[in-house]
């Protein structure tokens, strides 16, 4: 071992006897009462010395006070160098700072808030550029670009070139906003998915409520079907006493409120009397003779009997 490693784990006899030159600084940087004991030094190299005294400020549990002092050499002064506030072994520390980006989190966007994308995101890709001139891999060859024109010629006169002013109707910008393709960036295959799978998620057919429905959304009558290629197995729903009324929902999720679920049946209605007016129903004159308790034998009174 060297001389200097040794010289460099012993502490300087000033520097190490300086507790309350470090105090007065500590108590100077913080407020009175706020500096503890004086809990340890740390050897910071040759005539600098580190003097370490406990936080009693609230909500810094486990921090500590770290007061480096110094000598110069040959010097009978101890000098100060800093004063710092660092956690310990057991200090209460914050969570790591993590980016806004990653830090946000749906329905945190209020009124007024602005989210900025960015430009590689990969739920994102170039949708209609705005240029009149297909690009270098489009799929149209230089042969049917001189046929388009010769059509145009036809059709407005001359060549939209040669024209004072270009035809509008037939353009490709033209196309594009009739279709709805004037956008500068389009969801991508990654977005799509991502997308479904968030909406699959919340309202698929592994619900909870999907599981005990009596049917589908594919055979509810309040489903609106979305539009593209999500129409496949996405739509929205519209029946304001379903959970997911206004919701974009999977085709396989459920729930109570299906517009046949609970159908009520018509009550059942007796049949009307029939009446059979062709038949005649023979009534006696007199009771027959075993109908009650009157004796048959013997001469009937006149009068019946009492």
């Amino acid at each position: 071992m060297s001389a200097a490693t040794t010289r460099s784990r012993t502490p300087d006899r000033l520097c190490a006897e300086a507790v309350e030159l470090a105090r007065a600084a500590a108590e100077e940087t913080a407020a009175p009462g706020v500096v503890g004991e004086h809990v340890g030094m740390v050897v910071e190299g040759d005539r600098v010395v580190t003097h370490l005294f406990e936080c009693k400020e609230p909500g810094y549990r486990g921090w500590r006070w770290a007061v480096t002092v110094a000598r110069a050499s040959r010097a009978k002064l101890v000098t100060l160098d800093e004063t710092v506030l660092l956690p310990g072994s057991d200090a209460l520390l914050a969570p790591e700072w993590v980016p806004w980006s990653e830090r946000l989190r749906p329905g945190d966007l209020g009124p007024g808030d602005l989210l900025p994308t960015e430009a590689e995101d990969l739920r994102l890709e170039p949708g209609f550029s705005g240029e009149e001139v297909p690009p270098p891999n489009s799929a149209v060859s230089d042969e049917m670009a001189e046929l388009v024109e010769a059509e145009d010629a036809e059709v407005a006169g001359g060549a939209p070139a040669n024209l004072p002013v270009a035809p509008s109707r037939g353009s490709i910008a033209a196309v594009a906003e009739e279709l709805g393709m004037r956008r500068a960036r389009v969801l991508s295959r990654y977005g799509l998915h991502t997308a479904a799978d968030r909406w699959e998620e919340s309202y698929g057919p592994k619900t909870q409520m999907a599981q005990a429905a009596p049917a589908s959304c594919l055979s509810c009558g309040f489903l609106v079907p979305l539009a593209g290629s999500l129409r496949q197995a996405f739509g929205v729903c519209s029946n304001e006493f379903s959970p997911a009324d206004g919701r974009v929902v999977s085709l396989a999720y459920g729930c109570g409120a299906h517009s046949e679920a609970a159908v009520m049946p018509k009550p059942p209605r007796p049949a009307p009397p029939v009446l059979d007016e062709t038949r005649v129903d023979e009534m006696p004159l007199r009771p027959a003779a075993d109908s009650g308790s009157v004796e048959t034998e013997g001469p009937a009174e006149e009068f019946g009997h009492s």
